[in-house]
């Protein structure tokens, strides 16, 4: 098995140690830059930075896939740079459904034939 990370470093090294990022974060959160790169930021959140701000609105699997990196990685570089604002999560839009809508699909599917 070879390895594609071209620098072989260890992921706790990567992360400073820790083993947990500072928010909850899934493979499908979307994350797009917010500000310009920190100064003093490390190798890998410069490569975060400089993917989303190429590519625009990305989730982390995406990010660990261009990257190459582990997603737990990924989330861990993505959750301080979320933390320093740097980077930002869109919300999705809390969706409330119409009543009068779903009781009329309701109706509608009890008046299908059996």
């Amino acid at each position: 098995m070879t390895r594609r990370d071209p620098d072989l470093v260890r992921a706790y090294v990567r992360t400073s140690g820790r083993t947990r990022a500072t928010r909850e974060l899934d493979l499908v959160t979307l994350v797009v830059a917010a500000a310009d790169l920190p100064l003093g930021a490390t190798p890998d959140a410069k490569r975060v930075m400089s993917v989303c701000s190429r590519k625009g609105s990305l989730s982390i699997a995406e990010l660990a896939a261009y990257l190459d990196m582990p997603p737990s990685v990924v989330k861990i570089v993505v959750s301080d740079l979320l933390d320093s604002e740097h980077l930002s999560s869109p919300r999705p839009l809390e969706a409330v459904p119409d009543i009068a809508l779903l009781e009329e699909v309701l109706n509608g599917l009890r008046a299908l034939p059996a």
